[in-house]
């Protein structure tokens, strides 16, 4: 499997991405004979903490060493590769999550971008926004690795923001064990102990505070930093909240560039991009272009025309053939863009017109650039 470009990151599916997690953490707690075995090797124990930082890049979290005094520390004792994984594709919260939640490649469980066409139809599905239309367990029908976990003799539990208890992005990844809403940090540790009052057992935080922040104010900003020194804060006084023996494991989605003004190009002012082009999808970093019949060699010779070498631009069939995507299930082939649109350094595509709340962004995700695609894996 080769990943294009030399600065582009391949996806380690099956060895050290975020499906892999919790085959990795299953083998730990001596449950693992329904999971194949990864290239993650976790200590033993009985119970299990996973706490995912949306946002956290590995290469953002070793630059702030200051804001996170306590991760860094981690970063010491642990070290070398064993510290990171890489995201899938493309590098974007809802992949991610659906990634770790089923512990499938993206390609298997078919949420392949923040929007994605819905095949047979001439609209988009915005994953994190979730359509009525769309039955969740038909859009992702395999059992989740919560659901194996719990078949396993397993006590799982998945502690979040009581607004996406029954959220489409929650019935995709995380069905079938029980939800605890915790609005705060607080409610959160209280979430987690409870949990673990159960053994063996393995409790799921999220955190998207950090990933928010970097969108509005971007994570060169001090509001970003600050959020940082919060979040470390925050993961210190869990661990020093739980018993001894439990171990907690901190991962995160996918990593995150700022973009300016200067280094976006807006199709409002490029109309005859859209020539050719049914359907505008996928996010800034990572477009899916969804064409009209006979026009996909059209189309891809005029983005790569318009990008040059900020972006590569390539058909399904190559990123298929890249392994972007990892194994491709029946059915969500159809969701990938003909078209598709990588973004390199700073770039991003965006369209004031229709996605106007992409204009007021700064920070964005979705290639598959090292600041993107490599995330820490972090042992407490």
């Amino acid at each position: 499997m080769t990943s294009g470009p030399a600065e582009f990151v391949a996806p380690a599916y099956g060895e050290r991405t975020l499906g892999d997690v919790l085959p990795a953490v299953a083998h730990a707690l001596g449950a693992g004979s329904g999971f194949a075995r990864p290239g993650i090797d976790l200590p033993e124990a009985q119970q299990y903490v996973v706490f995912l930082v949306d946002g956290l890049g590995a290469d953002l979290l070793a630059a702030h060493p200051e804001e996170a005094p306590y991760l860094h520390a981690l970063l010491a004792e642990q070290g070398g590769p064993a510290r990171e994984l890489t995201a899938g594709v493309p590098s974007t919260t809802a992949t991610s999550l659906t990634s770790l939640g089923t512990a499938l490649a993206p390609g298997e469980h078919g949420m392949i971008g923040f929007s994605s066409r819905i095949p047979g139809t001439e609209d988009l599905l915005f994953s994190l926004l979730w359509d009525d239309r769309v039955d969740p367990e038909q859009w992702q029908p395999h059992p989740t690795a919560f659901t194996r976990l719990e078949r396993a003799g397993v006590h799982t539990t998945v502690v979040n923001k009581s607004a996406f208890a029954s959220s489409g992005l929650t019935r995709i990844g995380f069905r079938g064990v029980p939800f605890v809403g915790a609005d705060d940090a607080t409610a959160q540790v209280e979430g987690a102990l409870g949990a673990l009052r159960h053994t063996p057992s393995v409790v799921y935080l999220y955190d998207s505070d950090l990933d928010a922040t970097g969108h509005t104010h971007g994570c060169g900003s001090w509001q970003w930093r600050d959020q940082l020194a919060a979040i470390d804060l925050q993961l210190e006084q869990l661990r020093e909240a739980l018993p001894a023996s439990v171990r907690i494991l901190v991962v995160a989605d996918h990593g995150m560039v700022d973009s300016p003004a200067e280094s976006r190009l807006d199709i409002v002012a490029r109309p005859d991009l859209m020539d050719g082009v049914a359907l505008f999808g996928g996010e800034a970093r990572f477009r899916q272009l969804y064409c009209r019949g006979g026009a996909t060699d059209d189309v891809l010779a005029a983005w790569r025309e318009a990008v040059g070498d900020r972006a590569e631009v390539l058909t399904r069939a190559d990123a298929v053939a890249r392994g972007w995507f990892g194994p491709l299930d029946a059915g969500v082939l159809a969701r990938v863009g003909d078209v598709l649109v990588a973004a390199r350094d700073d770039f991003t595509v965006v369209d004031t017109d229709r996605w106007s709340f992409e204009a007021q962004l700064v920070g964005f995700h979705g290639s598959l650039t090292p600041a993107e695609m490599r995330i820490p894996l972090l042992v407490g």
